[in-house]
């Protein structure tokens, strides 16, 4: 991260246990203000449950700050409250609710600014608007995923969990473009396994191993360099 670059969300000595096992043993990293930074690692280590704790799903100790205010002790809904918004990994749309319904129950002031931005983006979600989310197909009900967090024009912050896991390369791609697009108007703390996307997409990057953050720094310097990218990563990294 670049020195006195402004940071929007700060966590620091992050530590989760579940049961007996302890997930995060201490996680500190800032994300900047604008853009995306990503959160790369193994499966395992630690990623989702890093986002997870930042929102306080999960029992954690340690601090997290938004814009230099404390969200630790908030409940989960004052924090989405704040400007957080949380794109899960499993998508969690409402099944049984039309594509509409689905927009419509994210909307907040502004929200009708929003509008163009997401139907440009996804036009389907326009022309498919009477269709219950739970008949879409896994990337299309990602796309809906995305455009409820993109319609809350509240949030400041957006953490994204592995958007493209599972999906084709036509569609990979269409999401990372649509990431890309969401970077211009809000921040994103984005969890991708898929490297490629990664390196297309991400600024700062943040890489955790067994709950700890391992490196911190510009994408190209981890990436470009094999080494690095192999200590980091794993022996694929090199390769994608």
């Amino acid at each position: 991260m670049n020195a006195g670059a402004e940071v929007l969300l700060r966590v620091e000595n992050l530590r989760v246990s579940i049961g007996e096992s302890q997930i995060l043993g201490g996680v500190s990293f800032g994300v900047r203000q604008g853009g995306i930074t990503g959160l790369l690692g193994r499966n395992g280590v630690g990623k989702t449950t890093t986002l997870r704790g930042i929102l306080g799903l999960l029992p954690r100790t340690g601090t997290v700050t938004l814009a230099g205010e404390s969200l630790t002790a908030l409940p989960v809904h004052e924090i989405v409250r704040r400007g957080v918004g949380y794109v899960p990994e499993d998508r969690d749309v409402f099944a049984g609710l039309t594509i509409e319904e689905n927009l419509r129950l994210t909307e907040r002031a502004g929200s009708e600014h929003r509008y163009p931005l997401v139907y440009e983006l996804f036009p389907e979600l326009r022309d498919r608007a009477a269709q219950l989310a739970g008949t879409l197909s896994g990337g299309q009900q990602q796309m809906l995923s995305l455009a409820r967090a993109l319609l809350n024009a509240s949030n400041r912050i957006l953490l994204i969990d592995e958007p493209t896991k599972g999906l084709s390369p036509v569609v990979v791609k269409r999401v990372a473009e649509a990431l890309q697009r969401a970077a211009e108007v809000t921040t994103i703390l984005l969890v991708e396994q898929n490297l490629a996307v990664a390196r297309h997409l991400v600024r700062d990057v943040v890489v955790l191993d067994q709950g700890l953050v391992t490196f911190a720094g510009d994408i190209a310097e981890l990436i470009d360099d094999p080494a690095l990218a192999r200590r980091h990563l794993g022996l694929s990294a090199a390769g994608h």
